[in-house]
């Protein structure tokens, strides 16, 4: 009998995990045949997204080759995928070399993830969305500290050594911690006071992350100051012109840096594939995460919109919700496989509000809201189970 081919399309945190699962569960086999798993992604290796701010600092290798990694096992390809073909089960994609190429499938993995939102052109400034433009601003920042350790006009260098992240949310508050740290080390170096930089973390919101509990607010507005990070809550930020960033109630800020950090998108390389979206991007799927309308192909993570039928809640676009509907995912295939009904997709928070642990340079704020209590840890221990789970997330050998 012919072998299965069961392609994931994108290697981020939540494909990886899917690859691992569905190849754990079935034992690469289904109805006596041997599945041939293939990953395919734009990149020519995994992407550590949650490092993303690392190279703002350092020069840190956030693009891991696929042989790195402690997964085997599975084919990979590099292109980009063009489209779904559901009704032939073909993937039409561009390879590394630009020439279109097809490859059939018997199963369908679509977890090509989210996108950086950018800013408009006008807005000016600088958005933190690959590997590159991490170094850019790594490059920039540094070079304003050494114009400052020269410049004799007080204003001119209060501008060189200030930073302002526009967005609040964890990346851009790991950001702004990560950056303030550095900064602070650079500018002793060159003979600066390291307490005359700054870095402004611009929220457009009322309060840092509304989701979370005062307790845990406060303690995490604590330890980014002392990291050097000032939050600056109500503003919403227009653009970023000469080096001045501009507010809509009027005042102004100037800035050596002004970062974008203003959340993410459902992948744009979605509606070319041909597969039924959302309003807003994202993959119609049903409770087994089955893409509507396409037999055999599933959808999960960013780029899928996942809705508990019990509840109605929605999960969010984090690598949390990703696993475990990676996990639940490759029960649904084995089911399906087999004939037999499929588990249905449950909140993966179901006895706690929330739970964040955010990296502040070596150290963390951890937080856990469950069965009514409170739970809040900082220090290095909450940095050290953040770099963990970072690096088992991304398979690393």
């Amino acid at each position: 009998m012919n072998d299965l081919t069961c392609i994931i399309i994108g290697g981020g945190y939540v494909g990886l995990a899917a690859l691992k699962a569905i190849k754990e569960k079935t034992k690469g086999m289904a109805n006596g045949r041997r599945i041939r798993f293939v990953l395919i992604d734009k990149e020519p290796g995994h992407l550590r997204k949650f490092r993303l701010f690392r190279p703002t600092t350092v020069e840190e290798e956030i693009m891991i080759p696929w042989k790195d990694l402690v997964l085997d096992g599975f084919e990979f390809v590099q292109g980009t995928v063009t489209t779904v073909d559901s009704g032939e089960k073909l993937l039409r994609y561009t390879d590394a070399q630009g020439n279109d190429a097809q490859i059939h499938y018997d199963l369908l993995v679509v977890a090509v993830g989210s996108s950086v939102r950018r800013p408009e052109p006008y807005q000016g400034g600088i958005a933190l969305i690959d590997p590159q433009a991490a170094a850019d601003i790594r490059n920039r920042w540094r070079a304003n500290l050494r114009k400052a350790a020269h410049e004799t006009n007080p204003e001119e260098r209060k501008r060189l050594t200030s930073i302002a992240i526009v967005g609040a949310g964890i990346s851009g508050i790991e950001t702004s911690a990560e950056l303030a740290l550095a900064m602070k080390k650079e500018a002793t170096a060159l003979g600066l006071n390291s307490s005359d930089t700054s870095v402004y973390l611009l929220n457009s919101q009322e309060r840092l992350l509304p989701e979370v509990s005062e307790k845990f607010r406060r303690k995490l507005v604590q330890e980014l100051s002392k990291c050097g990070v000032t939050v600056l809550n109500n503003r919403k930020v227009l653009r970023e012109e000469a080096g001045v960033v501009l507010f809509s109630n009027g005042d102004s800020l100037p800035v050596g840096i002004c970062i974008w950090m203003i959340g993410l998108i459902p992948n744009p390389a979605l509606p070319a594939m041909g597969l039924p979206l959302t309003s807003d991007g994202r993959v119609l799927v049903d409770g087994s995460y089955r893409v509507k309308g396409a037999p055999s192909v599933y959808s999960i993570g960013d780029c899928a919109r996942i809705v508990d039928p019990k509840t109605g809640e929605e999960d969010q676009m984090t690598c949390f919700e990703g696993s475990f509907q990676a996990l639940r995912l490759a029960k649904i295939v084995m089911a399906d496989l087999e004939g037999r009904p499929a588990p249905i997709h449950q909140s993966s928070k179901p006895n706690m509000d929330n739970a964040f642990n955010i990296g502040l340079g070596q150290e963390g704020v951890f937080w856990i809201r469950k069965w009514g209590l409170d739970m809040v840890m900082t220090g290095k221990l909450p940095g050290k189970i953040k770099k963990f789970v970072e690096d088992k997330t991304s398979m690393l050998r």
